[in-house]
């Protein structure tokens, strides 16, 4: 049995990949033996004695499966868990998230012209001290404050209306008084 690391090592820089990867056939031992230069090395891989192996596959099969897993919630228990919860999902993460779903929904409604700027600004500032949940909680706050506000206005007009009437009776209770003197 003769040593073929010389050959091997040749090989390998010949073919451009490592002494792991080339194949020297097993039944030339002899013939690949006497390769002594790079030169008789490119010519054994001419012949079909000397060949650079296929990389290995390495699947990522399970990994994808394990993900899809994730995915659905699997393998996230307690026991999976190193970091804190708010090293896993930073609080200010989450903030973020909440004033810019926010933020947007005001500057729709302003450009919509559902809002006017006054009551934009309100309650910008509102959901910045931390008031509103979600966009669900919002969009009720808002729709509330329209409600109340239309109401208000019902009501002072009505109250307007009674006023004018019974300032109109009164009047008329003074002609007829001056009338009847």
């Amino acid at each position: 049995m003769t040593f073929l690391r010389l050959q091997k090592r040749l090989a390998a820089s010949v073919l451009k990949c490592g002494k792991n990867r080339v194949w020297l056939d097993p039944n030339e031992v002899s013939e690949i033996g006497l390769a002594n230069s790079r030169l008789s090395i490119r010519k054994l891989i001419k012949d079909g004695l000397i060949m650079k192996r296929n990389v290995q596959i390495h699947s990522r099969a399970r990994a994808r499966r394990f993900q899809e897993a994730r995915r659905l919630g699997r393998h996230t228990g307690f026991g999976k868990r190193r970091g804190t919860a708010n090293a896993r999902m930073p609080q200010k993460v989450l903030w973020i998230r909440r004033q810019r779903v926010l933020r947007r929904l005001l500057r729709k409604y302003r450009e919509a012209k559902k809002i006017d700027r006054h009551l934009y600004h309100r309650f910008y500032l509102e959901a910045k001290g931390n008031q509103f949940k979600n966009k669900k909680v919002l969009i009720e706050a808002i729709y509330r404050y329209k409600q109340d506000k239309s109401k208000d206005a019902e009501l002072k007009e009505q109250q307007d209306a009674r006023r004018k009437k019974n300032q109109d009776k009164k009047a008329k209770k003074g002609d007829t008084a001056v009338a009847g003197k």
